[in-house]
């Protein structure tokens, strides 16, 4: 509700309550037959009751009216099925979570949208009227900016980009801390020293993620290696299945990935039931049911926290179509969009604990602490809201031997939002994307 939706509705309440209470004091006036009011005055109040009640009625609907407020409509984009218990499965569970709490917002979905054909769906939304137009995925980056100039009158808000524009904000649930958790966890099991990453794209983001998640390995186990496998794909079952296999039958017992399906899970739990034990770590979204004995935790977003405070302030006029050009959400543990965790209630599996618990580690701070104890300490750290530790505090070294973060220094937000080199523990260079 705007501003002066507020107070236009504050006023009319405030005369329904005034008016109902002039009409209850003149039907409370005495009427004693042969004495108090007379028949003349007292028809003539009763006149004034009855317009008094009529413009009642009509303030109340109009106050209705105004506690309605505008109704917005919202179309959201994804990149994959919305049944991929990943990154697409998230966002719709984000928009399901503003639908039930905002009666006032119509949303609507496209889901397998190819990026590049985002262009037809956002054109089709705008004619059908809808006022805000969500991209869940980087590669729809450029159609979202020339959609954005193509529709002034219309809001847009891209996730995980960097181009902004008057009608154009951008938001992340910004992973890089839980993955480096993660590494802390695969660098302690692992058994042969070699971790694997199925990896979906080379993009900023995905190499971060990889970067953060060996930063943690190389912390719980500097012996260990991290070999990375590119499936240039956001959702294919199919590839990072045989990525993963690849990757154990090359020695890895460890694996995270970013693809959008449980399949590396999958792969991991079919090993383990066999009798070769591989670890693993879910990704987006509960994946703890798909390997029992292979998930020893993950990373999870609520989308949801974002989308309620979006629309939150597009509905109150905080956000307009005219000043979205330096709003980003980069949201992380300490905004509460992310999780550690296999599933919601399961930060780490229990039949883990014992191996975890009994690993340890020398910190320079902490002393000789268990990889269980510091992933809680690390968590609790960097859910502060000054970030005690964050897992690109220098120094840290690229696998070409170049200082890229010195002693003391924290990469900011711009450093490693383009990042495009490997830390030293991972084997090989980033393609070019």
């Amino acid at each position: 509700m705007s501003e002066s939706q507020f107070s236009t509705t504050t006023i009319a309440l405030i005369i329904v309550g005034l008016l109902i209470g002039a009409g209850a004091g003149y039907m409370l006036k005495p009427t004693v037959p042969g004495g108090g009011i007379p028949d003349a005055e007292y028809e003539e109040l009763q006149q004034e009751v009855a317009t008094l009640t009529a413009q009642v009625a009509d303030l109340q609907a109009q106050v209705e009216e105004l506690q309605a407020g505008e109704t917005f409509k919202a179309a959201f984009i994804y990149v994959g099925p919305i049944g991929d218990y990943g990154w697409s499965h998230a966002h719709e569970m984000g928009r399901q979570a503003v639908v039930e709490q905002f009666p006032w917002l119509e949303t609507t979905y496209a889901e397998s949208v190819p990026e590049g054909d985002s262009t037809r769906y956002i054109d089709r939304y705008v004619q059908e009227g809808y006022d805000v137009i969500l991209t869940t995925s980087f590669g729809y980056m450029d159609d979202t900016v020339t959609s954005a100039a193509k529709y002034p009158d219309k809001i847009f808000w891209h996730c995980s980009g960097y181009q902004r524009a008057a009608n154009l904000g951008t938001y992340f649930a910004e992973f890089h801390q839980l993955y480096y958790l993660n590494g802390l966890m695969a660098g302690a099991l692992t058994k042969t020293n070699k971790v694997g990453y199925v990896g979906a794209f080379p993009t900023a983001e995905v190499v971060r993620h990889i970067d953060a998640f060996a930063l943690g390995v190389k912390e719980s186990n500097p012996d260990a290696e991290v070999q990375v496998r590119w499936i240039y794909s956001w959702y294919d079952p199919t590839a990072a299945t045989e990525a993963a296999e690849a990757m154990i039958a090359d020695g890895v017992d460890a694996l995270a990935f970013t693809e959008d399906s449980p399949a590396v899970i999958q792969v991991g739990q079919s090993h383990t039931e066999q009798g070769e034990q591989i670890y693993t770590f879910a990704h987006y979204s509960p994946m703890l049911e798909f390997g029992p004995e292979t998930v020893v935790s993950g990373q999870m977003v609520d989308w949801g926290v974002i989308y309620k405070d979006i629309f939150s302030k597009i509905y109150s006029g905080v956000y307009t179509n005219e000043n979205l050009e330096d709003v980003d959400y980069w949201w992380m543990l300490k905004h509460g969009a992310c999780t550690l965790g296999g599933d919601l209630e399961t930060p780490i599996n229990p039949i883990f604990e014992d191996e975890l618990k009994a690993y340890m580690v020398e910190d320079p701070i902490l002393g000789e602490i268990s990889v269980y104890d510091l992933v809680y300490v690390r968590l609790e750290q960097m859910m502060e809201e000054t970030v005690l530790f964050d897992p690109f505090d220098g120094p840290i070294y690229d696998n070409e031997g170049t200082l890229r973060f010195a002693e003391g220094q924290r990469a900011s937000h711009d450093d490693i939002w383009t990042i495009d080199w490997y830390v030293d523990n991972i084997v090989g260079s980033v393609p070019v994307s």
